[in-house]
């Protein structure tokens, strides 16, 4: 959820409930601080669906009509609810007011600063499915291309750049990146993936192509004496670790999405471990 996206709710559906995981015990279907908004008639957010979920609706729905300001609830996830994840929640239902709004306003905000940046080059017919498949997923997803009228029709979520020299901006990335390259000109992949290659912290690098496009490049980086150690962080082709072998673009698109997922949430968690503990992680964007 945007913070664009929490107002415009909240805007529309006056009185809103806001129902909150605020502890979680053993197995349970989402994370303390996963939240939902439930008005008379509509909803966002999820706090892990099932029997748990309708319960706490009715619950917030009733205190809608009640007025209600605060309620709780100790739910244990097993029979008593027809759920069997064997964990317990305690659920805080409150009536949003203008210090809960603001408040979920800048957690949404502080957590999306924090999102790992991935960049996508070639808005073509991967590169947007790509696009739509990331958009959704607990990144800031951009997309890069040097025809304006190519980046159009993207998710809200998507931050779009129409530029002359693509490359450049992976140079200005934020520290901890990721660089997803599937241009409609080899020529111009081959200088993108160069440079991402050149960033020691990018947690993803990637490059569309068959296993000839790879040892093209191949054979083009190590004769423009870039550093053949660097060569082993290349994913090309992208999102082909399942082996599904599928060509179309949704396909492609739903697989690397998965990829660079993984890879990124594993990566960022080991730099993290690192920053706690002083270690230097060579290729890992340390504290990013």
């Amino acid at each position: 959820m945007t913070p664009a996206a929490l107002r415009t709710f909240l805007d529309r559906n006056e009185p809103t409930v806001l129902v909150e995981l605020v502890a979680v015990r053993g197995s349970t279907p989402r994370e303390a601080g996963a939240f939902m908004l439930v008005s008379a008639e509509d909803q966002t957010g999820t706090i892990g669906g099932g029997a748990l979920e309708y319960l706490c609706i009715d619950r917030a729905r009733r205190a809608l009509v009640s007025g209600e300001a605060l309620t709780s609830l100790d739910v244990p996830l097993g029979p008593e609810i027809g759920q069997c994840c064997g964990g317990r929640v305690d659920v805080a239902i409150r009536l949003v007011d203008a210090r809960i709004r603001s408040g979920l306003v800048r957690r949404i905000e502080a957590e999306r600063a924090h999102r790992p940046h991935v960049y996508v080059f070639g808005a073509g017919h991967v590169g947007r499915a790509l696009a739509r498949a990331l958009a959704p997923l607990p990144l800031c997803c951009h997309v890069v291309d040097t025809r304006p009228d190519a980046l159009v029709d993207l998710p809200p979520e998507v931050e779009t750049h129409a530029v002359a020299m693509p490359e450049a901006l992976v140079r200005s990335a934020p520290a901890g990146s990721s660089f997803v390259i599937l241009t409609h000109d080899h020529a111009l992949d081959f200088l993108i993936a160069a440079e991402a290659l050149q960033r020691p912290d990018a947690l993803y690098v990637g490059m569309v192509g068959s296993m000839t496009k790879r040892a093209r490049f191949t054979h083009w980086y190590r004769a423009e004496g870039h550093d053949q150690f660097a060569l082993n962080r290349l994913i090309s082709p992208i999102g082909a670790v399942a082996g599904v072998g599928d060509k179309r673009p949704e396909v492609i698109a739903a697989l690397a999405a998965a990829e660079i997922l993984v890879t990124v949430m594993n990566k960022g968690r080991l730099a993290d471990e690192a920053d706690a503990s002083g270690a230097y992680l060579p290729g890992v964007a340390v504290g990013r």
